[in-house]
């Protein structure tokens, strides 16, 4: 009988084994971003079509261990820990012991934290969660800044005894909608999956990445304020993504990582719209089609050889994103440099729509620079601010 099972076991082996080969995959991109990002992300999709799978490939490619929870086979106590009782409980508390999973991943540092099956956790596990993810914190361990965290959930419909997600644990999640592609399964069995790449962050372009993420969705949310907050009416649309400040941070975050590593933009569309919902999401890569905003990093190279966008909402958006590169690495040359780009909102007519990039940028002087030209057409309202005296 040893025989038969070591022969069957070789039989398994050949089946498993696979070959891969490139291919692309905009659903394991935009995850790609989310993790980057070090955002919570969370994975919609009926049973068995690879969510797991897909952690497992990105883990492997990203080169960090994967620790893998089922949230709905848990207690409450699994994730805010276990009470120990000490020496002297009067004078040192009791500490609440952190499960395994914890230990382990903290030890190594990094790492990939999955909870599966989370739809299927019930409201106090859920609650239980919700400082895993906000505050980042099992029992009495804190998790490492480098473990990023991943869940998985079917759709209450599919999932065995499904629960909605709470609003306030469905807001701290990039929701990404996992599907299969019926030719890419049929391939894999017969022996060839795909090995999609994941972006890469640039670290030349990270500083000019994050000034065109801020002017993006400072723009944005100027031009549209009623979208800086909304929730659902409905118990399901307030399980997924909407918007609000938590995730419009979010969405900031993404969009830089998708500047800095040159990600599709199918894939950033994919992870914004998960950040704040289908509606804003579609409205503001809408606004961002229109933008197509200049490199904030090479107009502070050569201030002077750039025109100023016509359209009030690029040079609004434009404006911020100069900005906020120069307070990325704030130098004399750079602060000089924005006020030179300023001036031309001001040569243009329309020294209101800079009034805000203006004082933002007044705030970063230090006081040993001297004041520049180009500040003139703003004196009086930084005056009015308290920028200068």
């Amino acid at each position: 009988m040893a025989d038969a099972l070591d022969a069957a076991d070789e039989l398994n082996r050949r089946v498993r084994a696979a070959r891969t080969e490139p291919g692309r995959s905009v659903q394991l991109e935009a995850l790609s971003l989310a993790v980057i990002a070090n955002l919570p992300v969370l994975l919609w999709g009926e049973p068995g079509i690879g969510k797991s799978a897909g952690l497992e490939s990105l883990a492997g490619t990203f080169g960090v261990p994967l620790e893998t929870v089922i949230a709905s086979v848990h207690e409450p106590s699994d994730f805010a820990g276990l009470p120990v009782i000490g020496a002297d409980p009067a004078a040192d508390g009791v500490p609440m012991a952190p499960p395994d999973w914890a230990v382990r991943v903290a030890g190594a540092g990094r790492g990939l934290v999955f909870f599966d099956e989370l739809s299927s956790a019930p409201p106090a596990v859920q609650a239980a969660l919700l400082r895993v993810v906000l505050e980042r914190r099992v029992g009495s361990l804190a998790l490492p800044p480098a473990v990023r965290i991943v869940a998985a959930a079917n759709p209450p419909a599919s999932a065995a005894d499904g629960w909605h997600l709470s609003p306030p644990l469905a807001n701290r999640f990039v929701h990404l909608r996992w599907t299969h592609e019926p030719r890419t399964v049929a391939r894999g069995l017969a022996g060839t999956w795909p090995a999609p790449p994941v972006p890469v962050v640039d670290p030349a372009a990270i500083s000019g990445a994050v000034a065109r993420a801020r002017g993006v969705v400072s723009g944005f949310l100027t031009a549209r304020p009623g979208l800086a907050h909304h929730l659902p009416a409905d118990a399901e649309a307030r399980g997924g993504a909407w918007p609000s400040p938590r995730s419009w941070e979010m969405a900031l975050r993404l969009l830089a990582a998708g500047y800095a590593t040159g990600a599709r933009p199918e894939a950033v569309a994919a992870a914004v719209v998960g950040a704040v919902g289908d509606g804003a999401g579609l409205e503001i890569l809408a606004y961002l089609e229109e933008l197509d905003l200049p490199d904030p990093e090479r107009v502070l190279a050569r201030p002077e050889a750039f025109a100023l966008p016509e359209r009030g909402d690029r040079q609004l958006a434009f404006l911020t994103a100069v900005v906020a590169a120069v307070q990325g690495e704030p130098t004399r040359e750079r602060w000089e440099a924005g006020w030179v780009v300023l001036a031309k909102a001001v040569d243009a007519g329309v020294p209101d729509v800079a009034a805000r990039a203006a004082a933002d940028l007044a705030a970063l002087r230090d006081t040993s620079w001297p004041v520049p030209d180009g500040i003139d057409g703003f004196i009086d309202l930084l005056q009015l601010s308290g920028a200068f005296g």
